[in-house]
């Protein structure tokens, strides 16, 4: 199952990047960090990239485990992990098919990561990893994009511009598709970079996110042995409603 997650790894081909464009992202950590209180045991982040909400939960003294597939995603993690000097085990592993030697109270999922489970098959397979490796009421935590019905029915082509770390201009040209028949938006990107008023660099990248739907999520939770704790608009747990842009899952083993 893992080609379904390999073959979708375009965007995350560098992981600096990456850094670069989320790191200061934090609306997700504080409520983790609401959520972990008393937890002595360890927690799993799913999909942990480079260690974004792995290392700060590390360095609070909590005990983090980061599973992720893409071995780039991975190696900056654990540079940066010992950059900061803290001890966490990083797992090179496909989410649906966990096979670690502990069980946890709590597992999360951040960043969208949900969406890069495309079919029925591969979402239900997490389901079934994730409770396998939960200790008895244990907690899963993740996030997803609330798919908005008008936005996804036309075809949305857009520019973006900023300046990097070393001072080019990036200019990003989006291309973004969805099918209905999927519930899949391949999104594909096309990356210009300039410097001195010259074109130096070109590159093309793609990605493809499934959308799932509120009834969706309720027939996961429910059918795999989960109750829904909260359903959140956002990660500052604004009330969800049919134009949120987030759909923030908190739900515990039944």
């Amino acid at each position: 199952m893992k080609e379904i997650f390999e073959n979708n790894f375009e965007k995350y081909e560098n992981p600096e990047k990456y850094d670069e464009m989320y790191s200061k992202y934090q609306d997700d950590l504080l409520y983790l960090m609401e959520s972990v209180s008393g937890i002595d045991k360890p927690i799993i982040d799913l999909a942990c990239g480079t260690g974004r909400l792995t290392i700060p939960m590390a360095k609070r003294g909590l005990h983090m485990v980061g599973v992720d597939l893409h071995g780039g995603m991975l190696s900056r993690a654990k540079q940066k992990a010992d950059d900061e000097q803290v001890n966490i085990i990083f797992e090179q592993q496909d989410c649906t098919e966990l096979d670690l030697d502990y069980k946890s109270p709590l597992i999360f999922m951040t960043g969208n990561s949900f969406q890069h489970f495309l079919t029925n098959k591969s979402q239900d397979a997490l389901f079934q990893s994730v409770k396998k490796h939960l200790l008895p009421n244990g907690q899963f935590i993740f996030d997803t994009r609330n798919p908005n019905i008008d936005e996804l029915a036309v075809v949305s082509e857009f520019e973006e511009s900023h300046v990097n770390i070393e001072n080019q201009t990036v200019i990003e040209k989006h291309c973004e598709a969805y099918n209905h028949q999927t519930q899949i938006l391949d999104c594909t990107t096309h990356t210009e970079i300039i410097e001195n008023q010259q074109l130096i660099h070109t590159a093309s990248d793609s990605i493809s996110l499934r959308y799932v739907y509120p009834m969706e999520l309720y027939r996961l939770v429910d059918s795999h042995g989960f109750e829904l704790i909260s359903l959140y608009g956002s990660w500052k747990k604004d009330t969800f409603m049919k134009d949120s842009t987030s759909m923030i899952v908190h739900c515990q083993l039944k």
